[in-house]
């Protein structure tokens, strides 16, 4: 017993959950100058019913996150983006859907978004979003996805035969820690930071070596 308190409150301080969010986040750098001809963002989860402007349904932080660095990068590349990503449980909305809604709120031409709305997990996401980039030539794709999230998405893409250049965002923690006696206060975001963190590495795991 005194063991799994011990590794619940080193989960919910600062200084455990970011050094495991870092490990995670610090996989790929951002590109300085980046270069592509379409822009892939991955879903990170959505309501279904809450009410938001021109329709229901909101993105989660980290999903909304990754949509702000995507239309960002859309923006300054001018070429055609990918959003990804379904309906994931029945109560959850479909995250592609909502997304493609903020798009063209956000100024972007319905013609340059391509929706992929029936993944349900980033297998799916590589899956789907090759058939897209096949059936229209795309070659050089960027992957929008969050920082801590990256190195599976890419090992899944990299699985379905698709090379894309990693574009992080969503970045949890600092890049540089600073250590003080305030690191060791439990917090209830810094235990959902180890969650995170610890629910990546189980899926990386099971990304190499189960067999689908």
């Amino acid at each position: 017993m005194s063991l799994i308190t011990l590794a619940f409150y080193l989960f919910s301080t600062s200084y455990f959950s970011g050094m495991l969010m870092r490990s995670l986040e610090s996989q790929y750098e951002l590109p300085v100058e980046p270069f592509g001809d379409v822009v892939i963002i991955l879903g990170g989860g959505a309501t279904s019913d809450t009410p938001d402007v021109g329709g229901l349904g909101h993105l989660s932080g980290s999903a909304a996150n990754r949509v702000l660095a995507g239309v960002v990068l859309q923006r300054k590349l001018n070429v055609p983006v990918i959003i990804a990503g379904g309906q994931v449980y029945g109560d959850t909305g479909n995250e592609a859907q909502i997304t493609r809604r903020l798009l063209k709120g956000l100024g972007v031409a319905q013609d340059k978004i391509f929706v992929e709305d029936k993944s349900l997990n980033t297998r799916q996401n590589a899956e789907n979003v090759k058939t897209i980039l096949d059936v229209n030539d795309f070659k050089n794709p960027i992957l929008v996805t969050s920082a801590f999230h990256m190195k599976r998405s890419v090992f899944y893409f990299d699985k379905v035969g698709v090379s894309v250049l990693p574009y992080p965002a969503d970045y949890k923690v600092n890049v540089v820690s600073e250590f003080g006696i305030h690191r060791f206060k439990p917090s209830a975001g810094s235990l959902e930071n180890s969650s995170i963190a610890l629910k990546e590495y189980l899926g990386l795991a099971a990304a190499i070596f189960v067999k689908y």
